[in-house]
Parts: structure tokens; sequence; C-alpha cells
């Protein structure tokens, strides 16, 4: 759990590296995310820890979650989310986990919600090649068979037309660039997941 953080994606930007190329990179608030609840082998049959991250104002937050924040004896916080561990790591309620987890040049995975674009036809949402654009054509953009005739069904999983987008997506092997512990940030190398404002989970990747 030492190698993961929550973070907000804020947007994209570019910077300059030692050689002075150009790196577009993502800027993530990573942290600090509290720690709100421990479980453990004996009481829950496995090990996690319960993170939060997220300032909200506690008149917005119902009884039930009240409890569970004063239970921990911390104040409220947005975003919620539970994250394994193994036995041998110890945490204690109300610990900051914050973005010192992470230094330059490491590689991570980012997971988030990506954007979502409604409604797409399968030439737009899986890149079907289409019909031909010729005259008296009238199939430029539809998805044609459905399947096998025989069966007289749809197979599941055939690619049709449908919401684009809004999926949960990973995005593994990013290398981290910078790290502003002062302000919380990290810039990644490329894109992650998500619309601006978007929650993002970081992992840190073992090293090969």
């Amino acid at each position: 759990m030492a190698d993961t953080i929550l973070g907000r994606k804020i947007g994209m930007t570019q910077v300059f590296d030692d050689r002075g190329q150009i790196v577009p990179v993502s800027v993530i608030e990573a942290g600090p995310c509290i720690v709100t609840q421990l479980k453990s082998v004996e009481t829950d049959g496995y090990t996690a820890v319960q993170v939060g991250f997220g300032e909200i104002r506690p008149r917005l937050v119902n009884k039930p979650e009240t409890g569970h924040f004063d239970k921990a004896g911390i104040k409220p916080l947005r975003h919620l989310q539970e994250i394994r561990t193994e036995p041998s790591e110890e945490y204690t309620l109300g610990e900051a986990i914050t973005c010192d987890i992470f230094a330059p040049g490491q590689r991570v995975k980012v997971s988030g919600v990506s954007k979502g674009k409604g409604f797409a036809g399968v030439v737009k949402r899986f890149h079907f090649h289409g019909g031909d654009e010729t005259h008296g054509s009238m199939i430029h953009r539809k998805p044609q068979s459905g399947g096998a005739t025989d069966a007289a069904r749809t197979f599941k999983g055939t690619r049709k037309p449908g919401q684009m987008g809004n999926k949960h997506v990973s995005v593994r092997g990013l290398k981290i660039i910078r790290v502003d512990l002062e302000r919380n940030l990290l810039l990644i190398e490329g894109a992650v997941p998500g619309a601006n404002g978007g929650m993002l989970t970081i992992q840190r990747l073992a090293q090969r």
C-alpha cells in the first residue's frame, strides 16, 4: 500500500527534461491521503486500509459516514477507497500518506474513469472500416452482419453501437517526471484516464 496513493487530475502541460527536450505531462494532485480504517485477517479475513482524500464540508456528510469518521478521529473526507495491503505492513488511523512515496524516474500504473462520450456508432467506437463510399452503397457506417446466420442470435461480446467511454481504465508503465512535495503534485509523462478534476489511483510498479 505504501506504493499507492489517490489523486485528482488537474490537467496537462509540458516541461523540459534534462536534455532540453519537451515532455508532455499530466499534472496530478496526489494526496495527502488519510488512513480512515484498518482491516486485518482476524476481523475481516484479509488485510487492507481505507484511505480518504479531498476536503468536504461536514454538513454534506450523512450520519453513518460522520460516525465512521468520528470513530477514526478525523475530519470528513470527500473520497474513500480501500486498498489491499500485505500483513507485514503497519498503519495507524489518521496517518497521512503523501506523494513523497514516489520519485522521478519511477514507473506507475494510473487508474481512473475515462471520459464519457455518449452514444457512438461502430466506426467511432471500435474503428470499423465502414462500407464503400460509393453511390448506392447505403451501408457507409453500419455494422452490417451481426453474427452467424445459423445461430439465429447475436453472440455475447459482439461489437455494436452503444455508450462510448465512462469506463474504468488503467494505463501501465507511465513515467514520473517530477514530484512537487510542497504542492502535493505529480508530473507524469503522457496522458492519464479521465477528465480534469477526475479521481485517479496511482500505484508504483515493481522495478524489473
